[in-house]
């Protein structure tokens, strides 16, 4: 693979993200009979032929062999991981440092030792002065929609309209028979656009069947003529709630939809198979593994995505831990109608709760403002769900026993959310609330995370992307309460961190890096944007371990390699809490292990 290039305002494509350079190769040799046992996924690549383009095939032939070529067999008795550079947390937060892992036959820690103590009995790998770190974590991501980006058109590395047009063109040759193509990625921003781009830019080079592509953020979609006319929409097709048609002067749809407007076009595309959405999940799974992340929150699981993952744990498939978060109330009616599940399968699945939207995103000018956008004046933004409305879903949901997990983006929504919150607290019982994302927050609302016992689920790779781009949208003098993550965790406000995959590249590194510095991975700004908002190293790995467990409800069982936990685990190249911050994002993910079992392996 080529090697990852980092330029202001460009991500690297999916391809590229993880061939991550290593400031520091460690070697890890692993004893005869070391633990190494992790079920592969088995399925035949031909049944897909039919509905997976030759690049999914590809990437799916890979991350087979990726598995099947991890060590197999049974567990042995004990696991020692000995010289190793070792982090975890004590029981009130402190940082701790150990060299030897001790791992029981059940996947869980027995304990840890300095160097010079003294250790049982069992099988011994040695770390080689490799950093062991907990499991990351991340708060917030979409596991399906990971895969789906992975077998799909991805534009995340285009930097212009005219490079998004040859992407497509090339996809859509390289893959004739797909009836529909679909994808995500562009951004009108980093193509330098003042506005949106158009129908009649994709009918240049596909007219003769759909194009679906959606906007980095998700909530924005971009489509060819043919789509259009497939889904009904016209000029005389009006906004929906939430949403806002893009129009041409006369009137008729000019090819992005924002937000709830894209419904119509979504609904339009053919359901996935079965065996497609296993497709999916089995690339997101090996993606997440090369990343060290040991466990995610999924935002917005469709009833279908929530069974295929049940079948991946019930077989022992599930390679990382998946708290889900239906999409929606029908969703969660569907998925969980009786509350949620719970923790299930050894604590590798289960569905805590409901994700809803308020607003949309400041890219698209979704984000439900206070004062009007300082580069639109004439727009606030969308509110997707609001006043009663919002409240009722809220209570209804919680009276249940699900966990509240609401998008909110812009000052307006994230007031919103915490007003409703405010609202019902009295009548129904509240199991730690999340607002996702809390982009935009009036200062004045800040301490109102801690007084509500909201957690602040933020994602540090957005700061560092949005740089630019927010501070055109809401003005310079509007951002003190912006991307504000020191103030919050100042404020008392508990911080879960992630990274919106694959609206932000996977690896948590890249989000313990932003966290840090403030700067993107070619060093922009440098000293930071808004670097009095930057967290300590120990405050951005607590965020992707017990911050993030602590939002997923399990911080009884992972987050931390304490006695009794899970020993989900990753071993690094270099040391991310006390090396050169400016490293972080390029050091190598060597190893990444769940419950005792090694999942990935580098040099394999």
């Amino acid at each position: 693979m080529p090697k990852l290039e980092a330029a202001s305002g460009r991500q690297p494509a999916f391809a590229d993200r993880f061939d991550q350079p290593a400031s520091a190769r460690a070697r890890i040799w692993a004893r005869a009979g070391a633990r190494a046992r992790t079920p592969a996924i088995e399925c035949d690549l031909r049944d897909f032929r039919p509905a997976l383009p030759l690049a999914a095939l590809a990437f799916l032939a890979a991350a087979a062999l990726f598995l099947a070529l991890l060590p197999a067999g049974p567990a042995a008795a004990r696991t020692i991981i000995v010289n190793a550079n070792g982090y975890t947390f004590d029981g009130i937060g402190r940082l701790q440092h150990f060299t030897t892992l001790i791992i029981g036959d059940d996947g869980r820690v027995e304990g840890t030792r300095d160097a010079g103590d003294a250790y049982p009995d069992g099988t011994v790998i040695d770390a080689d002065g490799a950093t062991l770190l907990p499991g990351l974590i991340d708060a917030h991501g979409h596991v399906m929609g990971l895969g789906e980006s992975l077998l799909s058109l991805d534009l995340s590395g285009t930097s212009s309209l005219e490079q998004a047009l040859e992407a497509l063109r090339a996809y859509a040759d390289a893959n004739p028979d797909l009836p529909w193509i679909t994808g995500r990625g562009w951004n009108q921003v980093t193509y330098g656009m003042a506005d949106f781009p158009t129908a009649a830019d994709l009918d240049a080079v596909v007219r003769d069947r759909p194009v679906v592509l959606e906007r980095v953020d998700g909530h924005a979609t971009w489509a060819n003529s043919e789509a259009l006319a497939r889904a009904g929409i016209t000029a005389a097709t009006p906004d929906p709630d939430g949403g806002h048609i893009v129009r041409l002067p006369d009137g008729s749809p000019a090819g992005v939809l924002v937000d709830t407007a894209s419904a119509p076009l979504k609904a339009a595309i053919p359901a996935p198979t079965a065996m497609q959405r296993a497709a999916r999940l089995q690339a997101a799974l090996a993606v997440m593994a090369k990343a060290g992340m040991t466990a995610a929150a999924d935002m917005g699981t469709a009833p279908e995505d929530f069974a295929i993952m049940r079948q991946f744990a019930e077989e022992g498939r599930l390679t990382a831990r998946i708290a889900s978060y239906s999409a929606g109330m029908d969703a969660l009616a569907q998925i969980a109608p009786d509350g949620p599940t719970g923790w299930m399968y050894r604590d590798r699945l289960g569905l805590l709760g409901v994700k809803l939207y308020v607003d949309g995103a400041l890219g698209s000018r979704g984000a439900a403002l206070l004062a009007p956008y300082s580069d639109a004046p004439g727009t606030s933004g969308l509110f997707i769900t609001s006043g009663a409305t919002l409240r009722n879903r809220m209570a209804l949901a919680a009276q249940q026993g699900h966990q509240l997990a609401v998008h909110a983006i812009g000052d307006a929504a994230n007031r919103e959310v915490l007003d409703s919150l405010a609202d019902i607290q009295d009548y129904v019982p509240l199991s730690r609330p999340r607002i996702e994302h809390a982009q935009v927050i009036a200062p004045e609302d800040i301490a109102r995370f801690s007084g509500l016992g909201v957690i602040a689920s933020v994602q540090p790779t957005h700061a560092t992307s949005d740089k630019a781009m927010a501070e055109d949208r809401i003005g310079a003098d509007r951002l003190e309460g912006a991307y504000a993550w020191r103030t919050l965790a100042s404020s008392g406000a508990r911080l879960a961190l992630g990274s919106d995959f694959p609206v932000e590249p996977v690896p948590p590194l890249y989000g313990l890096h932003a966290a840090v510095t403030r700067e993107d991975r070619a060093g922009q700004p440098p000293g930071g944007w808004i670097a009095e908002e930057s967290l300590q190293p120990g405050e951005a790995l607590a965020g992707f371990t017990t911050g993030a467990a602590y939002a997923m409800q399990l911080e009884g069982s992972v987050g931390t390699l304490s006695p009794g936990k899970w020993a989900d685990f990753v071993l690094l190249s270099g040391d991310p809490v006390a090396g050169d911050p400016e490293e972080i994002w390029s050091l190598q993910v060597l190893e990444t292990w769940v419950a005792g079992e090694r999942v990935y392996r580098a040099d394999q």
